[in-house]
């Protein structure tokens, strides 16, 4: 029976200050690598940088404590007894480490020994440990009196709504849970102050009359924490940075252990322990490039969550940045991450300083190149348009809503032509990407421009991700048809392909019903329909039904087929199918009242068209359906109030034309065809 190579544990918990998050952990003879459920944060702690390793019995199981030679250390819990047992012979025997064992103090008592190793302050009692905090946490500290050491923490802006911060020892922690249930999560309660006494007579901290035991203590605090008053000098700033999300203009400040965003209506402060990636994206054919910092937990405002901090530099920007820190931690626990000036492009020096103070990697564009030798295609995603980015082992949609997606966490990919089969051959010019994950949700990229497929299809492709019905996607049957057909557009499902040029052929008969692919969209908050018995459908009630009848009746002038039908059995047809007679329109009944999308689309569809030059009919309203979806009442007011007069107007002039009487305006021999 062979040697276990690797060791995988479901539902360990990692702690930490941000609370307790569950995730997988896989253990290995190079060290430690724990996901969050759900995707999200990786933590990866290299054999290298280990320098012991303890266990710890608390409530419900057991905690594994990794102490980092920086000074730092990793908690997991949720480990049983059996598990504490076995992988203490596998540290041993495959890392070289023999884990030590704590006890935890249940005592309850408060006076105890200080101890001091890295960055961590561990408090005892009787020589088991009370509770532990990271000095890295503490932003200010003072004595009080002669004999009492005050420590302030801070507050941390990315504390989930569904996650607790027990303050203390993550051992305390795990206690309150015990009493409330092991499945019952608590408020995000942070710890704010400490005080220690530490009287004259202390051993470890020795003093004098001039300078007592409590000052010793506090000075030692005080050359390890960044501490400080508020707004006390930052190791970089960065003055004005216009950031997309959360959005605004902010200073920038970076300091040891986390970094700040100081706005004129938002402050926001940021552990580096969130920061879990940066990522360097250029902008295709713009003078800026992006700089995203992606955290777990999010920061949040109000009741929005904020994961990605999106900030942008102009591309050509250089600047020239010497670092406030001093040279014994440039050379000590800095070295070889930080250097004490930087002079470059602004977006680099800010991206290579938050890399070095946070130890976070940096993701930079990959392999793919869009047509327009970039390293990003244009798309809209919830009617909002940006920029997607194939990266090596992700794709990312900026600037809003920023949007991360893994590679491993798709199921499928699927190409889809923009617009219905049958329509005009302009709307080949567009397609989407349809992106579906493995929980079942879905991202539909539209509006990628055609050139753009090949690049796409062959990025994905390379990838080895799967692609919905590769059959039918075939890379020369669609190149084929691209070349042969161009009304048929960029559409990778063949027989989509294939109905669309039997359409072009005029092997078919034109069909009065709606596109199948095609769903109108509602007016959400137009002008309510008016109670006139005519039977033709209101032009009021979605611009997208406009479009799509414009685009039928140009289709049917264009069609020269002649055709012979027998108008009694044409009757009998339409009699046996239960469709009644169109009946033929007044030429001296009044106009009918627009609503108040109609008045919208009457005064963007000229501009819409100017810049999408080659733009469909049913492109253009379903383009300007989504537009005014998302619009706000009081921008859809001025329409409306037009609508709310034009229907007054028509009342009138029904009520005249009822009665007899020739409306205003209705002798111009209009007709519905026209």
């Amino acid at each position: 029976m062979g040697e276990v190579a690797m060791q995988q544990f479901g539902n360990i918990l990692l702690g930490g200050r941000g609370g307790m998050n569950p995730g997988h952990l896989k253990i290995h003879s190079g060290g430690f690598v724990w996901k969050k459920a759900g995707g999200g944060k990786v933590v990866e702690v290299s054999k290298a940088d280990i320098s012991k390793l303890n266990w710890m019995r608390v409530p419900k199981g057991y905690q594994l404590g990794i102490w980092l030679k920086a000074g730092s250390n990793v908690k997991f819990h949720g480990f049983r007894e059996q598990d504490m047992s076995s992988l203490s012979n596998y540290f041993s025997s495959k890392m070289g480490f023999l884990p030590e064992e704590k006890m935890l103090a249940v005592s309850g008592q408060n006076w105890g020994e200080i101890d001091l190793e890295g960055n961590t302050l561990s408090f005892s009692v009787d020589g088991k440990q009370a509770f532990e905090v990271s000095v890295a946490d503490v932003s200010q500290t003072q004595t009080q009196g002669k004999n009492d050491v005050v420590m302030d923490f801070h507050v941390d802006d990315t504390t989930s709504a569904n996650e607790f911060e027990p303050g203390l020892s993550d051992s305390n922690a795990v206690r309150t849970i015990e009493s409330a249930g092991s499945n019952c999560w608590l408020k995000p309660d942070t710890l704010m102050e400490i005080t220690f006494h530490v009287p004259n007579t202390n051993a470890t901290f020795v003093g004098d009359e001039e300078r007592p035991s409590a000052q010793v203590f506090c000075d030692r605090i005080l050359s390890m924490a960044d501490v400080g008053p508020s707004g006390a000098e930052a190791v970089a700033l960065f003055e004005e940075v216009g950031i997309l999300t959360p959005r605004g203009r902010y200073n920038v400040e970076l300091h040891l252990s986390f970094f700040r965003l100081q706005g004129q209506a938002n402050d926001f402060k940021i552990q580096y322990t969130s920061v879990v990636r940066l990522f360097v994206l250029p902008k295709s054919n713009q003078p800026h490039t992006f700089v995203v910092v992606t955290l777990d937990p999010p920061i949040r405002k109000g009741q929005t969550f904020y994961s990605h901090i999106v900030l942008q530099f102009p591309t050509e920007e250089v600047t020239e940045c010497t670092l406030s820190i001093n040279d014994e931690l440039l050379n000590t626990k800095y070295q070889g991450r930080l250097e004490p000036l930087y002079k470059g492009l602004s977006h680099e020096v800010f991206a290579l300083i938050l890399r070095g103070l946070s130890g976070s990697k940096i993701t930079r564009p990959g392999k793919f190149r869009s047509s327009q030798d970039g390293h990003a295609v244009r798309a809209s995603l919830k009617a909002e348009e940006g920029t997607l980015y194939p990266l090596e082992k992700s794709f990312f949609f900026l600037p809003k809503p920023p949007t991360l997606i893994a590679h491993e966490e798709i199921q499928y990919i699927e190409f889809e032509r923009h617009g219905a089969a049958g329509t005009s051959s302009l709307s080949s010019h567009y397609f989407d990407l349809i992106i579906r994950l493995k929980n079942d949700q879905e991202h539909q990229f539209r509006n990628i421009q055609r050139n753009e497929y090949h690049n796409l299809f062959k990025f994905i492709e390379d990838k080895q991700i799967k692609i919905f019905n590769p059959e039918a996607q075939g890379m020369s049957g669609v190149a084929a048809v691209l070349e042969g057909y161009d009304d048929a557009g960029v559409d990778p499902h063949l027989n989509r392909i294939r109905s669309a040029r039997e359409i072009g052929d005029g092997q078919q008969e034109d069909s009065d019903e709606e596109d199948e692919d095609f769903v109108a969209e509602k007016d959400d908050a137009g002008s309510p329909s008016d109670d006139s018995e005519e039977e033709e459908s209101d032009a009021s009630e979605s611009g997208g039904e406009v479009e799509e009848k414009q685009s039928q009746k140009v289709k049917k002038k264009a069609d020269t087929t002649p055709k012979v039908t027998s108008k009694k059995k044409k009757a009998d047809e339409d009699v046996d199918s239960g469709k009644k007679k169109k009946r033929k329109k007044d030429p001296n009944a009044p106009k009918r009242a627009l609503s108040g999308f109609m008045y919208f689309s009457l005064a963007e569809r000229e501009s819409l068209r100017k810049s999408n030059p080659g733009i469909s009919f049913t492109d253009t309203g379903r383009t300007l359906g989504e537009k005014w979806k998302n619009m706000s009442g009081e921008e859809k007011e001025p329409y409306e109030a037009k609508a709310r007069v034009d229907k007054e107007r028509y009342k009138e002039q029904m009520a005249d034309y009822r009665s007899g009487a020739v409306p205003a305006g209705a002798e111009d021999g209009s007709s519905e065809e026209e």
